[in-house]
């Protein structure tokens, strides 16, 4: 049972501390909108979206303005579009973009995701033809957003994936090198995709998933960097404290509004992703709450553990506040759509062997980062290894959003506007790891992932 004195104290957090409820996604299936005739494929799935979220945006409007809390976003996500376009006897997947775009236009959305492939284990039907397509789809539309799953902890890492999403990155930057390389951000790779997150670029409505459920994802850094400031010079269990109460105070208000949502669209409420994801904006920033705990500058020895803290603490706080937690729930460290790390960047204290260090420990994993827009295909795949094996051996999320500035050398900026910020163009390692990239295969999944085995006691 909520309790409206936590959401009366929590909303008063609102105007000077850039709370918020970054996203109401409604997530849809579209097992149903499959056939073999790719245009009456089409035509189902913006049928089935539209009649499905007639009215999620006026819906969030009217919580927004009946509790007084700002919902920044509303979203939608689908199953996997490789899955669905996997029996289309014309191998055109872009039309499956173009039909989603138009259904969010149509609606009003502010992005849609799921142009996806789960390709952990190997290809099947409709994912080489997906993947290929990225580029293309990503510049003809404006809000559809992509994913790509390469790895998990189950099955270890598609290296053939892994090489394939290199130059796909590359290509998409290029295809939208006149619009700020915009495409680039639209597109995550993963390991361990979760099937029930809110969040964009990477949102896509998991098979395992009912036929169509409303998905919450709070944020707050402001408030949760105010609450330490007011608590002063205290030792980091107390820090730790903090942390957890804020976060229940801010989950409080994410459970609200999920069940609001749920009951007006007469959808079923799946999960609450309490994840600390900063924005531009002055005082919502991930980096400062790191600062406030006790660094002279994010990146300073020191950050990951502090990190590792504060990451831990959202997810204590945040489980307690709802019957059903789930997404990415952490903090995450995009670095264009945070003030405290684009500072950071610019001053050199932050680099992207410190920001990999630093994913072993968040919610997600190298995120929003722009690098030269010379930068080969076997680099970026090796970055992407390199996080995908984080997200492997630890059993966590890990992600790889990462920007191709087309034209543009190491101090340069890419200004993408909005929620996306804009980001310095950061130095990388240019060592070649093509020849281990080029090997292709799969890397095994580690030991950890032997789960259902018992110990023999002979």
């Amino acid at each position: 049972m909520i309790n409206y004195n936590d959401i009366m104290e929590t909303i008063n957090m609102i105007e000077d501390e850039n709370l918020d409820v970054r996203t109401i996604t409604m997530g849809i299936s579209l097992l149903d909108c499959i056939d073999d005739d790719i245009d009456k494929a089409c035509n189902k799935i913006y049928d089935k979206i539209c009649k499905f979220a007639s009215n999620l945006v006026q819906t969030g409007e009217d919580i927004s303005k009946e509790y007084g809390i700002p919902i920044i976003n509303k979203r939608i996500s689908v199953t996997p579009i490789s899955i669905i376009s996997s029996p289309c006897k014309l191998k055109n997947p872009v039309k499956f973009a173009l039909a989603l775009d138009k259904a969010a236009k149509q609606i009003g959305v502010d992005f849609i995701g799921g142009y996806s492939a789960l390709v952990h284990k190997g290809f099947s039907g409709g994912d080489h033809a997906l993947i290929e397509s990225i580029p293309e789809a990503l510049s003809v539309t404006d809000k559809v957003c992509s994913s790509v799953n390469i790895g998990s902890t189950k099955a270890g890492i598609n290296m053939d994936a892994v090489v394939k999403m290199g130059e796909i990155i590359i290509q998409t930057s290029e295809y939208t090198k006149n619009n700020n390389c915009i495409g680039a951000a639209k597109l995550v790779v993963f390991c361990n995709a979760p099937e029930d997150n809110p969040f964009m670029a990477g949102a896509f409505h998991g098979i395992g998933e009912s036929d169509c459920v409303i998905n919450v994802g709070v944020s707050g850094p402001g408030v949760v960097k105010s609450a330490l400031s007011r608590a002063g010079n205290c030792n980091l269990t107390d820090v730790a404290e903090i942390i957890k109460k804020t976060a229940f105070k801010i989950t409080r208000a994410g459970q609200l509004v999920a069940l609001e949502a749920s009951k007006r669209l007469g959808v079923p409420f799946g999960i609450v992703d309490l994840s600390l994801a900063p924005t531009p904006a002055v005082g919502d920033s991930v980096a400062y709450i790191l600062e406030e705990i006790g660094l002279e500058g994010c990146g300073a020895h020191g950050t990951t553990a502090t990190l590792a803290l504060l990451n831990d603490a959202v997810k204590k706080g945040g489980l307690m506040a709802s019957s059903h937690v789930g997404g990415l729930s952490g903090a995450f460290i995009p670095v264009s759509e945070d003030a405290g790390m684009i500072k950071a960047s610019q001053n050199g204290w932050l680099t992207l062997n410190k920001l990999e260090a630093m994913t072993s420990v968040c919610s997600v994993g190298l995120d929003m980062i722009v690098i030269p827009g010379n930068t080969s295909a076997d680099i970026i795949s090796g970055i992407i290894a390199d996080e995908a094996a984080i997200g492997m051996i630890n059993s966590k999320t890990t992600a790889v959003r990462i920007i191709p500035a087309i034209g543009k050398s190491i101090g340069d900026e890419l200004n993408f506007g909005g929620l996306l910020g804009s980001g310095p163009v950061m130095p990388i390692n240019t060592l070649s790891p093509n020849k281990f990239i080029k090997r292709g295969g799969r890397i095994p999944a580690p030991i950890q992932s032997l789960k259902n085995w018992q110990k023999s006691t002979k």
